[in-house]
């Protein structure tokens, strides 16, 4: 993964002796950049714990990063923090897949030089890539604990306006999902990301039975009894795969979340374990534990079975 360079060099940004700052101070004036562009403020503390440096080491960096984007930063005095302007522009460019890195694993916010892995690596294609500028007002909105008014299309009902007050990213393995109260429905929904449009954020604080601690699916932990599925010829096989002890993997999972593993995974939950095909190594045992869980109707062979 290459991480991301310095962007509006000409032009635009005044010339302040780029290629006399050092390599530590670059990766400063990144992270700068980074939470200011994803949560939406930056202030000394932020550069004094990331980096141990001195409050007025901390002091330096926020004033170079304002000679070199001198429109990109408001200063709060009541919060004592800088903020992000309306003409905000980013200092560095930045991939879909390391800003999400950074923002859900909390490393690889440093988008200054190059970096190689040690050995070649191929993961799968991604197909739809969430929009940078949407994903920055959802992540501002969840760390500043306030609602989005989007435009949202959906497959039920096409194009409609929704609020909606964010608190979670959720990569279900195929496209990223916000998991937000949706105030048209009055309910915790997933929104996927690539369907939101037009997101501004909404001034003030969410309602109290809009936070996650209201949202039951999100806060209930179901264990998953999976084991190699019975029409295997070698079960050995299976089990070495997924490392499990005695014949079975237990995972717990929130039930928000435990139909995308389920159908990530390939996991037969018919009662039965009818599902024929050379995709399925994996059989729910106890499918019970799906009692009350919602998203179930892209978990492989549940909804079959309900309709018998």
């Amino acid at each position: 993964m290459t991480n991301a360079t310095l962007a509006r060099t000409d032009g635009d940004m005044p010339k302040v002796g780029l290629l006399e700052i050092s390599q530590a101070q670059k990766e400063r004036l990144s992270h700068i950049d980074f939470k200011v562009c994803f949560l939406g403020t930056i202030g000394r503390n932020d550069l004094v714990n990331r980096f141990g440096i001195k409050a007025a080491a901390a002091t330096r960096d926020i004033t170079l990063y304002k000679e070199l984007a001198p429109d990109n930063l408001e200063y709060d005095t009541k919060a004592k923090l800088y903020t992000r302007s309306e003409s905000f522009k980013s200092l560095f460019d930045y991939s879909p897949n390391q800003a999400l890195a950074a923002l859900t694993h909390g490393f690889g916010d440093d988008f200054v030089g190059t970096h190689k892995g040690f050995i070649a690596c191929e993961a799968p294609a991604q197909l739809n890539k969430p929009s940078l500028a949407t994903l920055s007002v959802l992540t501002r909105a969840i760390h500043q604990g306030k609602a989005v008014r989007v435009a949202y299309r959906s497959l039920s009902s096409g194009r409609s306006i929704r609020e909606i007050a964010p608190f979670v990213l959720v990569d279900n393995g195929l496209r990223w999902h916000v998991r937000a109260y949706d105030r048209k429905q009055l309910r915790f929904a997933d929104f996927v990301i690539t369907r939101i449009s037009e997101p501004v954020i909404i001034d003030g604080p969410i309602k109290e039975h809009e936070i996650r601690e209201f949202d039951i699916q999100w806060n209930r932990v179901v264990e998953l009894e999976i084991v190699p599925h019975p029409s295997l010829k070698h079960p050995k096989t299976i089990e070495t795969d997924y490392a499990m002890e005695n014949g079975v993997l237990k995972v717990n999972v929130r039930a928000a979340v435990a139909g995308y593993v389920l159908r990530r995974w390939n996991v037969d939950c018919s009662e039965d374990h009818s599902l024929d095909g050379p995709e399925y190594h994996l059989w729910l045992r106890n499918r019970q534990a799906l009692y009350g869980v919602e998203n179930l109707v892209i978990a492989p062979g549940y909804n079959q079975d309900d309709k018998e």
